[in-house]
């Protein structure tokens, strides 16, 4: 005989019966409990060695009531969540809560038992091990997805990491740039030193000199960004944003790898790595003897829309860090709304996943997200024109059915861009000039 007390919480009488009858013969004490008021007050009161927590119950959910013992630091024993209606989204959000296990119902006799078995068995790590699990599970800098084209984006950053050379980092507006420079910082040997991020546009003419090298005075010494990133790395986010000056400086610290600090004789030398991210058409924005300098390499990171197959588990991973980070509201996604998101091209990448979530999150509607709900917080298309599928071309002339096809395609693909004429010509392949022409000729408003 065990002895060990397990409690049960469920609102079918049913399963709490069949469950106490399998474990009491294993020699288990078990406790049950109809709803989440019972569960507290047989959790608080009793000392547990398992908790096997339903999800859905009439007056708390599992998860919400997973998520206030966590939060009051009370998981004292391991809790294992049970559902009939689950998804890997649950499944995720549970283990991030501090969950042991997830099983589904209908319960195996095998996997119960040897779920409670394992369950037990780790008793005595319990503690340091949902001290970890309420943290984010993956690393802020750690580029997301298990699709090809996002590891073998990521397996570049890490042989690039073992390299001490300026990396150019190219890429759409919000896919993770600033990201990829982290993880490839945090990958290198030097993960211990200084990560210092600028962004371009702050150096200007003006105050480049003293931003980069620093200021000195009787009164004051301000170390600028290169002695604060000595050891480690320095970022400039969006190169093409520096004024000519700041290039200038910058060419000069790369080649000469050295700096002189204000009222200093003598230069020391620079031991710091350059990576700088940089949209992917520049154009003469960047000096080519720059672009040269910091291009000796180079990473692309992919936009969202070339591994949306990782898109349904970005969503619950973003969502999990947001409930835990900005005490939003718990919610999640359909299957249908995930479908409907992993098929949306998302023009602003990651930085408009993240901020979808984070609106519906902070709505107070029901648990489960729908896809009528996610259609609605999409980017609306402009101009309310009929969906090209519903228009019958093949009734037109040629010509007239190619302007009305063209006419159509560029109103909602420039609706997917928020309006940007530069992100269209990206997005659809077309030099801007041309663009330009094509959407007045065809009476696009891109005003």
């Amino acid at each position: 005989m065990t002895g060990e007390a397990v409690l049960v919480v469920d609102d079918e009488s049913g399963i709490r019966s069949t469950i106490t009858e399998i474990l009491s013969d294993e020699g288990y004490v078990v406790q049950t409990a109809a709803d989440a008021s019972e569960a507290r007050e047989c959790y608080a009161s009793g000392d547990l060695n398992l908790v096997l927590l339903d999800i859905w119950m009439p007056d708390m959910d599992g998860i919400t009531l997973l998520k206030h013992w966590a939060e009051a630091g009370s998981l004292k024993c391991p809790v294992v969540v049970m559902s009939g209606h689950g998804s890997v989204e649950t499944a995720i959000e549970a283990t991030r809560l501090g969950a042991f296990d997830y099983i589904e119902k209908p319960l195996s006799l095998a996997q119960l038992l040897r779920t409670v078995e394992a369950a037990l068995a780790h008793q005595p790590e319990i503690a340091p091990v949902l001290k970890a699990q309420t943290k984010p599970a993956v690393a802020p800098e750690t580029p997301l997805g298990k699709s090809p084209v996002i590891e073998a984006a990521r397996h570049q950053a890490r042989e690039i990491a073992e390299l001490g050379m300026p990396v150019l980092i190219t890429g759409e507006t919000g896919s993770g740039r600033d990201m990829f420079a982290h993880y490839i910082h945090a990958s290198g040997s030097k993960s211990d030193q200084p990560f210092v991020r600028v962004s371009g546009s702050s150096l200007t003419d003006d105050n480049a000199f003293d931003q980069l090298v620093g200021m000195a005075n009787s009164q004051v010494d301000e170390p600028g960004l290169l002695q604060q990133a000595q050891g480690g790395t320095l970022c400039i986010s969006e190169l093409q944003d520096l004024s000519p000056k700041a290039q200038s400086l910058l060419l000069s610290f790369i080649e000469q790898l050295s700096f002189t600090r204000p009222g200093k004789a003598t230069p020391e030398p620079l031991d710091v790595r350059f990576i700088a991210t940089v949209q992917p058409h520049i154009g003469a924005g960047v000096r080519a003897d720059v672009l040269a300098a910091m291009g000796v390499l180079q990473l692309s990171v992919p936009p969202l829309r070339d591994y949306n197959e990782d898109v349904p588990a970005m969503l619950s991973h973003c969502a999990a860090e947001l409930i835990d980070q900005e005490n939003l509201h718990y919610r999640r996604f359909s299957m249908a709304a995930q479908n409907r998101l992993r098929n949306y091209p998302w023009p602003g990448n990651l930085r408009e996943l993240k901020n979808l979530v984070r609106h519906l999150l902070a709505i107070d509607g029901p648990e489960e997200i729908s896809v009528q709900e996610v259609e609605a917080s999409l980017r609306p298309p402009s101009g309310g024109s009929e969906p090209l599928v519903k228009q019958d071309l093949l009734a037109l002339p040629m010509r007239e059915a190619r302007e009305h096809f063209e006419r159509a395609y560029l109103t909602q693909q420039l609706a997917l861009c928020g309006g940007s004429v530069g992100k269209l010509a990206q997005r659809v392949g077309m030099e801007r000039t041309h663009l330009y022409r094509k959407l007045r000729a065809l009476k696009v408003d891109f005003r």
